[in-house]
């Protein structure tokens, strides 16, 4: 898998839909907003596009996402966070986010401000990982 910067890419040892399922449960669970939830692949079909899973989820915690915001409104671009699960051509899951000291650094926040939230950690629990 290729490394990007600022983004951390997982396995999964759970089907796409199954992955975002157990982290929309989880995170909800834990008080974190889930705003959105886009099956790409069923998207692509619609306009005739056939390509292998992939889902994402639009979250976030609004009290600190709006502090992140307040400070910097081009920081909106990347919150709510986003974190997508996808298989690839040898049928193996993934699940990638945005580390939160890319956020930090991206837009230049304060200290205080840089931890939105440990998404490595809750994916770890919600997967068992």
């Amino acid at each position: 898998m290729t490394n990007y910067s600022g983004v951390i890419v997982r396995s999964s040892p759970y089907t796409v839909g199954d992955t975002i399922n157990l982290l929309v449960v989880f995170f909800q669970k834990m008080g974190i907003t889930v705003y959105a939830r886009i099956n790409q692949q069923t998207e692509a079909s619609n306009v005739g596009i056939e390509i292998l899973p992939i889902e994402f989820i639009l979250f976030g915690n609004p009290r600190k996402g709006s502090q992140v915001i307040a400070q910097n409104p081009v920081a909106a671009l990347d919150l709510p966070m986003k974190l997508i699960s996808w298989e690839d051509q040898q049928e193996r899951r993934w699940v990638a986010y945005n580390t939160a000291d890319y956020i930090k650094n991206r837009y230049a926040l304060d200290n205080g401000l840089g931890m939105l939230v440990d998404v490595d950690k809750l994916v770890s629990e919600a997967l068992e990982l």
